[in-house]
């Protein structure tokens, strides 16, 4: 247990590069950290030992390491989101008796990674491994909800792909929905992508408070009329929260 504070500081040597825009000098990071010059300057030489961080001499900055590199590559194979939010969307689809999915934001757009759905349900043009606009649905706009404005703007730029005439059409009018959504802590759409199917989705967050991703239930909408709806976003924002709880994140302020 003695070398717990020295591996908290490592690990947070590692979060601060991970989040700057580039290398770092010591004094940057030790200002950063609130860790002392000398300090600072042992725990980076030991971490570049071990690969985890490197030094360019030229610049005088710290940068990740091939072993940073090497871990995040991992992170990948494992594929944890989907794992751990697997059991979570089948027991959500048990409860409303509907498609659950999960799906994260690509650029402009909802790629769906997971989809779990009851025997004998009608199939729905979005699946595993599909992009769709994401003001376009649940859940690209539950997560753009919680970004930036400025954020949001650039990756809006131009004029807005439509599929059924319906959804957000303008800048303007994406802001108005998203201000709501974040308000209320869910998102739905309503025949945005397929006429007659509507979808309520809700956000998971990273540790920084960051949207990670979003569960979706979609239905038919003669199944659950719109006043239903609230209630049906209740579970949605409870598998969230409990995905957010296993990534151990943290909903923003």
């Amino acid at each position: 247990m003695s070398q717990v504070p020295a591996v908290r500081r490592a690990l947070a040597v590692l979060r601060l590069l991970a989040a700057a825009p580039g290398p770092l000098p010591a004094a940057a990071i030790a200002r950063a950290l609130d860790l002392p010059r000398s300090s600072t300057y042992h725990l980076l030489t030991a971490m570049a030992e071990d690969g985890f961080v490197t030094a360019i001499p030229e610049e005088r900055r710290w940068g990740l390491g091939v072993a940073a590199f090497e871990i995040g590559s991992a992170y990948l194979r494992h594929e944890p989101l989907e794992r751990l939010a697997r059991p979570l969307l089948r027991r959500l689809v048990d409860r409303v008796g509907e498609i659950a999915q999960l799906g994260v934001l690509h650029g402009a757009e909802t790629l769906y990674l997971l989809k779990e759905q009851p025997p004998r349900h009608a199939t729905l043009v979005t699946d595993v491994g599909v992009r769709m606009p994401a003001q376009l649905t649940a859940s690209g706009l539950s997560l753009l909800a919680h970004l930036p404005p400025a954020q949001v703007r650039a990756l809006f730029p131009g004029r807005f792909v439509n599929r059924t005439g319906q959804g957000p059409g303008s800048l303007g009018e994406l802001r108005r929905v998203l201000a709501e959504d974040a308000r209320r802590g869910w998102s739905s759409e309503d025949g945005y992508i397929t006429e007659g199917f509507a979808s309520i989705a809700a956000c998971a967050f990273d540790h920084t408070g960051h949207p990670a991703a979003a569960v979706t239930i979609t239905f038919r909408r003669d199944r659950h009329p719109p006043e239903t709806w609230p209630a049906l976003a209740a579970g949605v924002r409870r598998t969230a929260g409990a995905l957010t709880a296993r990534l151990t994140g943290r909903p923003p302020a």
